[in-house]
């Protein structure tokens, strides 16, 4: 299953690097995003390497998730493409 990096989760005055809002591409609503809780997300960097992480909820009411990466992640994923497995 394939899904987009949104942006990062922000705060007021805070930017979560470890943090990710992931748009899935086959996902309207909430409660279809909520049974991907759990699942594991990878990220595949432009050299090569590749850094998973872990659902962790929903985000929003449109299908949005919420996903927490093992380490911190670079601005250039954003708007890049993620797989779900």
């Amino acid at each position: 299953m394939n899904a987009t990096i949104v942006n990062f989760r922000m705060g007021r005055h805070h930017q979560y690097d470890n943090q990710m809002i992931v748009k899935l591409d086959s996902t309207e609503s909430r409660e279809k995003a909520e049974k991907m809780i759990g699942k594991t997300v990878v990220w595949t960097s432009p050299a090569g390497k590749e850094i998973a992480g872990k659902v962790r909820s929903a985000h929003g009411n449109k299908g949005a998730l919420r996903v927490l990466f093992e380490t911190g992640m670079p601005g250039q994923a954003v708007g890049a493409k993620v797989s779900l497995k």
